[in-house]
């Protein structure tokens, strides 16, 4: 029977690696690709970008449907995607096509692993987390922390569909020990899934902060850069195990870098407010990513 460190031996792959084998996997529709770069484009209207999002017919259905869900709480009816574009506003709208095209990328993933119903509830729930402390935060443009939150944690998807085995052991010992996972993922791998995010990120040509959020969420105080952002993303995913494991309230505070505090200027005490802002959010979130139909 193998022991860690022959565990240990057997593993070369880089975060690049792990996510450079799954490329066919793990591409983004044209559409959302063509949509990123779009946004950042003065060039292009609110039309143009509305033309190239009609390209995909099930994309505009869910698109519209978010639009007009009790998560924007529009009053009248939007009934086309360039409309949608005017009112929601080019970037927010290019975080929900990011966000659809996200959830429908990754599929066939070991439920031994990963419950997928659980991993974008708790995934949709750091996301409104993060936007609502970005937003305390006077962060420009709050809703990019949105998608920052909803996908820090897709290299954990990456490593349990690359390294299957591999991943038992390490959830394993997650559940023996109490460790963190990113800190036994980086005893068995020497990286972390932050680590392969932020190089998804990158292959998905996503903006640096947000690949930096990412990458250090568990980490801030790290950051070369972009610390506020990775800081916000740290605190919205503790709040979020907090929401989930009231429980273990007293264990996921401890282990809050105090470095998010700092950077962010917020305490202990806008936990719960966050929470109870949060929790009516959640299901008209879920249902945009993840429709019924």
């Amino acid at each position: 029977m193998q022991n860690e460190n022959e565990v240990n031996e057997q593993i070369h792959s880089s975060p690049e690696e792990l996510v450079k084998g799954m490329i066919k996997l793990v591409s983004l529709p044209h559409v959302c690709i063509r949509v990123n770069l779009m946004v950042d484009d003065p060039s292009f209207s609110n039309n143009d970008i509305g033309d190239v999002i009609s390209q995909d017919a099930s994309l505009t259905v869910r698109l519209l449907k978010v639009a007009n869900s009790a998560f924007f709480g529009f009053q009248s009816k939007i009934e086309t995607v360039s409309r949608a574009v005017t009112v929601i506003g080019t970037h927010e709208l290019r975080d929900l096509v990011l966000a659809v095209s996200a959830v429908r990328t990754f599929t066939n993933i070991p439920i031994d692993l990963a419950n997928m119903a659980s991993f974008w509830r708790h995934s949709m729930f750091c996301g409104i987390v993060a936007r609502l402390l970005a937003e305390k935060c006077n962060v420009l443009h709050s809703e990019r922390l949105f998608v920052s939150g909803l996908l820090h944690d897709l290299g954990q998807l990456i490593i349990f569909h690359k390294l299957p085995d591999l991943s038992r052991k390490m959830l394993r010992r997650v559940d023996l020990t109490d460790e963190e996972l990113h800190t036994v993922e980086e005893h068995f791998l020497g990286f972390n899934h932050g680590d392969v995010g932020a190089v998804l990120m990158k292959l998905w040509q996503l903006p640096p902060a947000l690949c930096n959020a990412i990458k250090y969420h568990h980490t801030p105080g790290k950051a070369e850069s972009d610390d506020l952002e990775a800081s916000i993303i740290h605190l919205a995913n503790a709040i979020t195990h907090i929401a989930e494991l009231e429980h273990m309230r007293d264990i996921f505070i401890q282990r809050i870098d105090p470095y998010a505090w700092q950077r962010t200027k917020l305490s202990e005490d806008i936990i719960d407010g966050i929470i109870d802002q949060a929790h009516p959010l959640l299901f008209d979130g879920l249902a945009m990513i993840m429709p019924k139909d």
